[in-house]
């Protein structure tokens, strides 16, 4: 059986801005500036601990990472890679179906 794979669409920040003006009757000005505050808040939010919950979309959280042992194979050498925290993106339900239909 051979799987025909199409190569993943690009939506960037201007195709949303684009389509959300198109949409809503609003100018692109405006759309970016509230888009751009948008992702201004959730990074503030996240930069404090404070996860950001958006009903029926998602979830934008911060996961800790353990702290963990990893090896340098070129040098033969073993480092530790301190614990730390990276910010995450945990769709709702109903985002998950959309997607696999």
């Amino acid at each position: 059986m051979v799987l025909n794979l199409k190569k993943n669409k690009k939506m960037t920040k201007a195709d949303i801005v684009n389509e959300i003006a198109k949409n809503t009757g609003i100018d692109k000005a405006t759309v970016l500036k509230t888009v751009e505050s948008f992702m201004d808040v959730v990074k503030d939010s996240l930069s404090k601990n404070e996860n950001v919950y958006l009903r029926g979309f998602g979830s934008f959280i911060v996961k800790t990472r353990a702290q963990k042992t990893a090896r340098n194979i070129s040098k033969n050498t073993t480092i530790i890679i301190p614990a730390h925290s990276i910010p995450a993106f945990k769709p709702a339900k109903t985002f998950v179906i959309q997607v696999r239909k």
